[in-house]
């Protein structure tokens, strides 16, 4: 399958808080609230939600296309994607730009607060999923990026009869009304996770179960309580895979959906894909950043099997 993977390309800076965000926001002063965190270290890392996709699709052997726009800073990101089995033609070099970076605070609860800056992802509607790669895609990813290429990917997803998987997250609030709805029609999947999925009932005006009716399945996560997927009129509970310890929670949902997808590009029952991302997921969070993880398919299918049942599919990654 010929995956095409669309979202912002970025440096991720990220920082850890000693405390307990909760403690310093004060309810009734929120109007004019003024905080400032001193944080303990900082590290920066490579980052953005369309790498890091891709990144655990080609860990899981899978040999995605990434269409997306850098900055002149990018030679060393795209060496990296590269030397660790991303296709990069599809990503545009913008002259005069850096890119995008995303700020990230973490406290010791997990909460994080963070900001970005758009940098050349600004840029992302002057590139076409129809023409960016040889070859014309199987399945296009749309994760958060610039809205109006979001908008753009998914219009062109429709007109070319392509399959895609729409993943406003980040950007549901940025992201008008009206291309929410047209995001969700159609589309072969949604991912949201479970605030995400309230904030798009609230924007779109839909009720859940209309949301859910007008995709093909649709995936929520639920941070440490797992996923669910909802498909054909069923919902289907994957629990999480206990990590062996919490590094940082930054690009989890990434992770999970490259997980995901490398188990339905090899055509595995639903549950299975939900299991693979939830596998993937910790694997990202037991490590500092998005990029950081590592295994070997085998390393990873004998993991899967401590904590699941596959009856031997996952042999087929193999």
């Amino acid at each position: 399958m010929n995956i095409i993977v669309t979202g912002s390309i970025a440096y991720d800076y990220l920082m850890t808080f000693p405390g307990y965000f909760r403690d310093y926001i004060l309810a009734d002063k929120l109007d004019s609230i003024s905080l400032s965190f001193l944080v303990d270290s900082m590290i920066r890392q490579r980052g953005g939600t369309g790498p890091n996709i891709a990144y655990t699709l080609a860990l899981l052997g899978s040999h995605p296309s990434l269409v997306a726009t850098a900055g002149e800073d990018f030679d060393e990101y795209r060496a990296w994607l590269e030397a660790n089995g991303v296709d990069t033609q599809g990503v545009k070099v913008i002259p005069g730009k850096y890119t995008a970076s995303f700020f990230a605070n973490t406290d010791k609860a997990n909460a994080q607060i963070a900001s970005f800056y758009t940098g050349a992802m600004a840029h992302a509607r002057e590139i076409s999923v129809t023409t960016a790669t040889r070859n014309k895609p199987d399945l296009v990813i749309i994760s958060p990026n610039d809205p109006g290429a979001m908008a753009q990917y998914v219009e062109e997803c429709k007109t070319n009869a392509i399959p895609y998987v729409y993943d406003p997250s980040q950007q549901i609030v940025r992201i008008e009304s009206d291309q929410l709805a047209a995001g969700i029609d159609g589309a072969l999947a949604l991912f949201v996770n479970e605030y995400e999925f309230e904030l798009l009932q609230k924007r779109t005006g839909f009720t859940a179960d209309q949301i859910i009716s007008q995709v093909g399945f649709t995936v929520i996560t639920c941070g440490e309580c797992g996923s669910q997927i909802f498909k054909d009129g069923i919902k289907h509970v994957i629990p999480i895979v206990p990590p062996k310890q919490i590094a940082d929670p930054t690009g989890v949902g990434d992770a999970y959906r490259g997980g995901f997808f490398t188990g339905y590009d090899h055509e595995l029952p639903i549950e299975l894909c939900g299991k693979m991302g939830a596998l993937a997921a910790t694997y990202c969070l037991e490590q500092r950043g998005t990029q950081n993880h590592r295994f070997t398919i085998s390393e990873f299918i004998q993991r899967f099997r401590e904590h699941f049942d596959d009856q031997g599919e996952l042999d087929k990654l193999l």
